[in-house]
This record gives structure tokens, sequence and C-alpha cells, in this order.
């Protein structure tokens, strides 16, 4: 199914061995990760806003350090080192597509509003804008989606990789990952999370070094590399099956912006940031990290075809570079970089669930409970829930989740070569139109109205696989663009003909040219080389080079 699909490998087809060393390096790396899971879950007051945005403290490098720590998963490793290995340079969109799209409506459309309404989650700023029939439609699809879709399928890959290394069962595998991530998970919270993704992020670059230092050294360095840089083309037809250049004229902006820019698994981060400066800052970090990762997830892609020219499996080119050239002690560093990429994606997932089950189910039934009981009761006055109450039931929640996604993993293992695995890892495609819609729409043009969303929202899915039956040749990217632009144009005739909010109700919910600026006394601190948009310019400026230089 073009870019989305990952082509799954067995642990069969890897053959790799850990040695005394490799296995020494790797159990170290994991019994590390959960000492300072633990760590951290005991520092801080357990308030919600300690617990699911780690109290409103994070600096601007843990912001960008973290996105890209819970975003880069076995997906990347695996799946897109093996589309570059067929594709070749075009893979490139994989990571800068989010650089040119998703992190700039984050940064230029989004971000002021979700700060400076003091949202928890994405959810929250649906009931505001519309009311709570988004808000709850919104919130159900993204939790199936992270259940179904994301922790159980990274828990299965992951699964994998230590069935192979350790020969441990794959079932023993996916609930030794799930219930050691989730112990620090759930008694931490985001504190917890994005500590362990600071140290994952570092075993991570420095194994995903390693793979490319070695990989570029068998293939004879970076001038071999630039060598076939007439081979590398960042456009490609209309007809291409993977990356049309087409994408860029409606599935690249509504797919970028739901996962970049809408999806609480990423955005929760910027939430907690210090201040709206630290927040800004954070996310063109993050734009710097994401576009140097093609270093670790493609280059050696790219570089292994010399080395490997007729792999069966594209995606077998990973654990075929770590197996061929790599050292003892060398690979329990890569392999211990892969898990830490499965374990900081499943921890921010069940994170970013509880928190959305949290503050989107837990507190509006509290609420709508307390006012009936005031009710019922006479004399106007009924106890508050309180925050301990709140976590409490994150923590419930958790604990709920990561059980289902076990279960759902077992169902993975049964079912994984069955087109239905292909179309759950796929499912981000579907539904992205008709919520990008919902966003997009809903802050750009106040005359959106909630009946408007509802119907691009629920239109998505069944119109995504109506396209697909009546023409099964067209790009998977293209039919996404279509979809995209019809629930634009749906949701804009629905709100036509009913009711929009006052403008007192959408007061502080709408773009304008103000929101592309800092506050005044942080703006005021910004100054010289601290001003986020000079940085912002230059990351900007790098990505478009590559696209005018190799179209």
């Amino acid at each position: 199914m073009g870019l989305f699909q990952t082509r799954w490998w067995r642990a069969r087809d890897l053959n790799i061995k850990l040695s005394a060393i490799d296995a020494a390096i790797f159990g170290i790396y994991i019994l590390a990760v959960f000492a300072l899971g633990i760590i951290a879950s005991r520092r801080g007051k357990q308030t919600k806003r300690d617990y699911f945005l780690a109290g409103d403290r994070l600096p601007w490098w843990m912001i960008g350090a973290s996105i890209v720590a819970a975003n880069i998963s076995s997906h990347h490793f695996v799946g897109v080192m093996g589309t570059a290995y067929a594709k070749g340079f075009v893979s490139m969109h994989i990571c800068w597509g989010s650089v040119l799209v998703g992190f700039n409506a984050l940064l230029w459309i989004f971000l002021p509003f979700y700060l400076r309404n003091g949202f928890y989650t994405m959810p929250e700023f649906l009931s505001r804008r519309y009311g709570e029939a988004a808000r709850g439609t919104f919130a159900v699809l993204i939790l199936l989606t992270y259940i179904f879709v994301e922790i159980s399928s990274v828990l299965y890959l992951g699964a994998l990789v230590l069935n192979e290394l350790m020969g441990i069962p794959v079932m023993a595998s996916v609930i030794v990952l799930a219930a050691g991530m989730g112990l620090y998970t759930i008694i931490g919270g985001l504190r917890a999370v994005i500590w362990t993704e600071m140290f994952q992020l570092g075993v991570l670059l420095l194994g995903g070094i390693a793979l490319l230092v070695a990989t570029l050294k068998a293939t004879g360095g970076v001038s071999a590399l630039a060598a076939s840089s007439s081979e590398w083309h960042l456009l490609l037809p209309a007809t291409d099956p993977d990356f049309p250049w087409t994408q860029f004229l409606g599935a690249s902006i509504c797919i970028s912006t739901f996962y970049n820019a809408t999806n609480q698994f990423i955005v929760q981060r910027a939430l907690a940031a210090r201040d709206e400066s630290h927040a800004r800052r954070g996310i063109v970090f993050a734009q710097y990290l994401t576009f140097l990762m093609p270093l670790i997830i493609i280059v050696p892609g790219l570089a292994a075809k010399k080395l490997f020219p007729a792999l069966e499996k594209p995606d077998l080119v990973f654990p075929k570079l770590v197996k061929e050239l790599l050292p003892t002690g060398l690979i329990g560093l890569v392999m211990a970089g892969l898990v830490a990429a499965v374990m900081s994606h499943i921890s921010g997932a069940v994170n970013s669930c509880t928190t959305i089950a949290a503050i989107d189910f837990y507190m509006p039934f509290m609420q709508w409970r307390r006012k009936h009981m005031i009710l019922a009761s006479g004399h106007g006055k009924v106890a508050d829930e309180g925050d301990d109450k709140t976590v409490r039931f994150g923590r419930i929640v958790g604990i709920v989740i990561i059980v289902l996604g076990i279960i759902w993993a077992q169902v993975l293992m049964k079912h994984s070569n069955r087109p239905i695995f292909i179309y759950l890892l796929n499912a981000y495609g579907y539904f992205a139109p008709g919520i990008a819609t919902m966003f997009l729409m809903g802050i750009l043009w106040k005359r959106t109205t909630q009946a408007g969303a509802l119907t691009a929202g629920l239109l998505t899915v069944p119109l995504s696989l109506l396209l697909e039956s009546a023409f099964p040749k067209m790009p998977f990217l293209n039919r996404t663009g279509v979809v995209f632009w019809i629930c634009m144009a749906v949701c804009a005739i629905v709100s036509l003909f009913t009711k929009p909010k006052s403008e007192f109700e959408l007061k502080g919910l709408i773009w304008n040219k103000e929101s592309l600026f800092l506050p005044p006394e942080q703006r005021a601190l910004m100054r010289g080389l601290r001003r986020p948009i000079i940085w912002w310019a230059l990351v900007m400026a790098l990505v478009l080079y590559f696209f005018i230089r190799y179209p």
C-alpha cells in the first residue's frame, strides 16, 4: 500500500546471534532504562498537570528530542531502511515531509492555540471549537488506533527481534517488553516517559551511527555514496505507486498535518513546555533532528544496494547489515538501539492513551455526575473529584491498554501474513483526511460547524475504501489526496447550511496573524540567535535545497 506499507519479516530470516559481550551490553541497557524510569517516576507531585504534562517544565531540547525519540520505532529501522533499499533517495520524503509540512503546521498554525488555551489533549481543542460530539468521536478513533495499530504492531515487531537474538518465544518477548515499559510509564506518567526517551534516543543514535559508519566503510566511504547522486530523485512521476510527486497536492498535507500537528502522541510533549518560546524552539529542534535522521535510517539502506544488490526481501537489509558488518560489541549496541526505539514509541503511545482517557472521558463524566448530584441534593455542594483520582484512573486505563496491546499482538502473530494486517498498518492513511479536515477547517475558518466537521470525519474511511475499490491501480497517496479535498469540500458545504458558533464562543480559537508571534514578554527575551525563526529558516533552506538540487 505504498508509503505506509511495512513489509513484514520473520525472526528466522535474520539469523543473528548475540555473543556474551553483546548480550551483556543489551542487558545493561534494559536494566538502565527500567531503573531510570522508576527513578523519574518518583519525582514531582502527582497532580493531573504533573502526571500528564510533566508539570509544564520541559525545556526546548527535551521537547524536540522526545518528539523524535517517541516517533522513531522498529518501523523505521526495518521498514524505512528497506524502503530506501528498494526505492532509493526518494525515501527521504518519509522524514523530510514532516519537516516541510507537519511540523510547520504545528509551529505556525496550531501550537499557539493549544498552549494559550491550556489544553491537555487534542480532543479538548475539538470540544472547545465544535462540541462534545466531535471530541468524543475523535478520542475514540485515536484510542482504537493507538491500541490496535501503534502499540500492538510495534510490540510484535520488537518481539520478533528478541526472539531471534535470545531465543525468547515471541509472546514471552511481547509480555516482557510491555510489562517493563508499562511499569515506569504507568507509575511515572509523562515525566518518566520523557526521561527514559532521552536515554533511549542516545542509545538509538549511537547504534545508528555505528551501523552508518560500518556501512559506508564497506561501500567505499562518503565519496562512493556521493558518486551515485546522479540517481537521486525526490520527485517521481504521478503514476509511481509509492511516492508520486502529486502527493504534495493533498496527501502530504493531510497525513503530515494529522500525524505531527494533531496527534496527541507528538503534540503532548510541546504542551508540557515551560512556556511558548520553549515549545516553539523544541519544534524547530525536532525539525533539525528529523532532517538528520535519514543518516542512520535511510543512508545505510541506500549504500547497502551496492553490497547486497539482490535481496529477496528489502526489509531484510537492516539485519543483513548488522550480521555481515558489525563486530562483537557493536551488535549488542545496535540491537539495544532498535529495542530503545520500540520501547520509547510504545511508552509514548500508552501515555497518550491514558491522557486522552482521563481528560476526555473520565473528567467530563465526573463533571456531568457532579452536576446531577448537586441538582439531586438540593443544597448546591458536592465534593469535587481530586487530581489523585484522575491520575489513578489514568493508571488503570494504562494497564488495560497494555493488556489489549498484548492480546492484539498475539492476533497479529497468527495472521501477520494476511491482508488485514497490512490494512491495520495503513490505517492512518484512511482516516487522516477527515481528521486533518476537522482541525484545519476548524482553526482557519470561523464559519466551520460541528455538523460539517463530523461529516468530514465520518466520511473519510468509507470514501477511502470506495475509491480503493473503484480505482485499485490509483497510487495510495493520490487516492488519499482526493479523499482529503472531498472531505474539505463537504465540510465547507455542510457548514454553510448549518449554524456556526458565535464570535464570543470562538474567541482564542481561530487563527490570526498575531499567533505567528510569541507573547510580548517572551518575545523580548528571544533576541539575536535565540530567535526561533532564524533557526527555522535555516532548516527550511536545507530541505528545500535538496528538493531543488535533486528533483
